[in-house]
C-alpha cells in the first residue's frame, strides 16, 4: 500500500495514502490524498492525527450519503475535507486520485480555502498548500 510524501509545498507535506488507516502522528498538519471512502470511520482515523486537508473518494455517495460522511464530520472537527468522484479516481488508489481525481464535494473549511467541486484534485491541493503558508 502506498504511503509516501510526494511533495512539500507551503511548508506542508503532501502525502499519498492508499488507506487512511495508515495515518499516524507524523501526518499532523500534512495534506493527505487518500484512496479510502469518505465514510464515518475514515473521518475518525483522520481526526485522530489532524491533517490540514484530507481528500477521500466519494464511493459513489452511498446509501444516505455514507461515502461522503467525512465532509461534515471533519468540518465539525475543524479539518478541511473534500472528496473526489468515484468516476474520476479508483477507490483505494491515492495516486489515481492525485493524478486524475476531480473534487465532487468540499466542506465549508475547504471552501473558504478556495476548493470547489469540479476542481482537479492535484491543482486544488497545491493551491491549498500555497494559500495556507
Amino acid at each position: 500500500m502506498r504511503n509516501e510524501t510526494v511533495a512539500t509545498r507551503g511548508g506542508r507535506r503532501i502525502v499519498l495514502m492508499d488507506s487512511i488507516s495508515l495515518i499516524g502522528p507524523d501526518d499532523e498538519g500534512a495534506i493527505i490524498v487518500c484512496g479510502s471512502h469518505g465514510g464515518a470511520i475514515s473521518a475518525a482515523f483522520a481526526a485522530r492525527h489532524r491533517p490540514s486537508l484530507v481528500l477521500f473518494n466519494d464511493a459513489g455517495g452511498g446509501k444516505g450519503g455514507a461515502g461522503r460522511a467525512a465532509i461534515d464530520l471533519l468540518a465539525r472537527a475543524g479539518i478541511a475535507c473534500a472528496t473526489v468522484g468515484h468516476d474520476t479516481a479508483r477507490i483505494g488508489e491515492a495516486e489515481d486520485a492525485w493524478t486524475n481525481g476531480r473534487l465532487s464535494a468540499v466542506n465549508e473549511i475547504a471552501a473558504r480555502a478556495g476548493l470547489r467541486a469540479g476542481d482537479a484534485a492535484r491543482t486544488a491541493v497545491e493551491d491549498f498548500a500555497d494559500r495556507r503558508t
